[in-house]
């Protein structure tokens, strides 16, 4: 059966980017949320046609409501709210707290995704293993991918106000990205 989607989302966590999508059967209610592609709730025969769907998705699990309104005649309107924000306050507030670099080394991609209130850091989808120590100049956090050493640099420009600056280097290079 093919899929009649209503609504397409994509939300960047530290373990990957998830695509949602929703399907609403305006006629018979029935709403379904797949994540990654894969079906994740599926409610038929719904009598009420707006409402709300609530899901968790992600590691660390994040807590997901999509919104379902009527803007008129049989036309409606789907948002989707993420640990209780907008999806565009939660993407602001993500760009604030977290830092993510795409790195192709060796020919495979890695997307590296460094927490900065945890100083966490994640792998295509793992928590790594890092070691944090505290420098002259700010503080480096390192870990291995393969036999390549990877060095998250966090640091203040001096004589800038812009803030903490934080940089990627793959075994001692800086990596431009």
């Amino acid at each position: 059966m093919c899929k009649q989607v209503s609504a397409v989302w994509e939300v960047s966590l530290s373990d990957r980017v998830h695509k949602i999508e929703f399907e609403h059967g305006t006629t018979t209610g029935k709403r379904v949320v797949y994540i990654n592609g894969e079906e994740l709730l599926r409610r038929d025969w719904m009598f009420k046609l707006v409402g709300r769907e609530a899901f968790s998705f992600g590691i660390p699990p994040n807590k997901a409501v999509i919104l379902i309104e009527a803007v008129g005649g049989f036309s409606y309107e789907y948002s989707l709210h993420v640990n209780g924000l907008t999806l565009q306050k939660f993407t602001q507030n993500r760009t604030r707290t977290s830092q993510t670099w795409a790195l192709r080394l060796d020919q495979t991609d890695y997307r590296i995704v460094l927490e900065k209130d945890t100083m966490d850091v994640w792998c295509n989808g793992q928590k790594m293993e890092a070691e944090g120590e505290f420098v002259e100049d700010g503080t480096e956090t390192r870990f291995y991918i393969e036999e390549h050493e990877i060095c998250l640099k966090a640091f203040s420009e001096p004589g800038k106000r812009k803030g903490i600056t934080y940089c990627l280097l793959l075994d001692g290079q800086k990596i431009h990205i």
